[in-house]
């Protein structure tokens, strides 16, 4: 029988797995190879196999092989029909510019030790001259890749956004594509097998309140009642304590340029990953049965069965 190659959790991460997800270490390489010979057999699909991959998604699915197959084909099917989001993806000289402006960064310390991931997306360091919505949704993309593979945090207890939108230029809101943010709605409901805990927005002016409201409404309920937008720091402690923040915000959890450095080396390190996902995703010609497109897809009706997020 073949070595399991799946890292190992902390015992506040198996505690999490165990009582929340279903994990039963002992079946854990039964699940994987059943999902796998259920993925060998899809002619229009084609996805990478290796035990960490899978694994996330059998957690991300509460261990429902079912509802792993569905995500996993989701996954791959939007990824195909949205090769500007998600083709060619590498960490070129254009994504590490991005990393280091500080707009989107991963905090090295979860929410305690069995808790979600934390990540920060700082809108001040946003250039619209410079930089689009969608290399930055791109960049978000490269760095969720990175996670479902490497962060166990995120893919067993989730993660929560903490979005800056201090300073920010009113020219980013010309940037706004309501269908766009409807498409990433849809991706991480649908598709990631991670759970989004909390979006939390601080520094919020009144300019872009209107638009807050609008992006919320285009999401599903679940994801609403994830919405929180704080007047002040103090507010968003007390649903994240300081010392999960950044120095910046008057935290210990990294400084910026801490942050930077360690989202850039996670990122460049994992090329030759990103390069390898080019040859996965899905052939609706080769699809059995009804035929996926993107209004079927992203409208109200899908010939997906909807899955609810946890």
């Amino acid at each position: 029988m073949a070595t399991l190659e799946v890292r190992p959790l902390n015992a506040a991460l198996k505690k999490v797995a165990k009582e929340e997800l279903n994990e039963v270490e002992s079946r854990i390489a039964d699940d994987i190879a059943a999902l796998r010979v259920w993925l060998d057999k899809q002619p229009h699909l084609k996805s990478r196999l290796d035990d960490q991959f899978l694994v996330s998604f059998l957690r991300g699915c509460k261990y429902s092989i079912e509802k792993a197959k569905s995500k996993i084909d989701y996954f791959y099917t939007i990824k195909t029909m949205m090769p500007e989001l998600f083709g060619d993806k590498i960490m070129s000289e254009k994504e590490i510019k991005l990393c280091r402006t500080g707009t989107y960064v991963r905090l090295p310390k979860p929410l305690g030790e069995g808790g979600p991931s934390v990540q920060l997306t700082n809108y001040s360091k946003f250039d619209p001259k410079v930089l689009t919505m969608l290399e930055l949704f791109r960049f978000q993309c490269l760095l969720m890749d990175w996670q479902i593979y490497n962060d166990d945090n995120c893919v067993i207890s989730g993660y929560i956004e903490i979005i800056d939108l201090s300073k920010m230029s009113l020219s980013f809101l010309t940037q706004f594509e309501p269908t766009l943010i409807k498409k990433m709605g849809v991706f991480a409901e649908k598709a990631a097998p991670m759970r989004l805990k909390g979006i939390h927005f601080v520094n919020c002016p009144k300019e872009a309140q209107a638009v807050l409201s609008f992006s919320r409404s285009l999401m599903s309920e679940k994801l609403q009642k994830r919405f929180y937008v704080h007047k002040t720091l103090d507010d968003l402690y007390k649903f994240i304590p300081k010392e999960y923040l950044p120095v910046e915000y008057g935290g210990t959890n990294g400084t910026m340029p801490e942050l930077i450095e360690e989202t850039e080396k996670h990122l460049v390190s994992f090329n030759e990953y990103f390069i390898e996902d080019d040859q996965f995703g899905v052939d609706e010609n080769m699809r059995p049965g009804k035929k996926v497109d993107m209004d079927s897809l992203f409208g109200i009706e899908g010939s997906f069965r909807k899955l609810d997020i946890d």
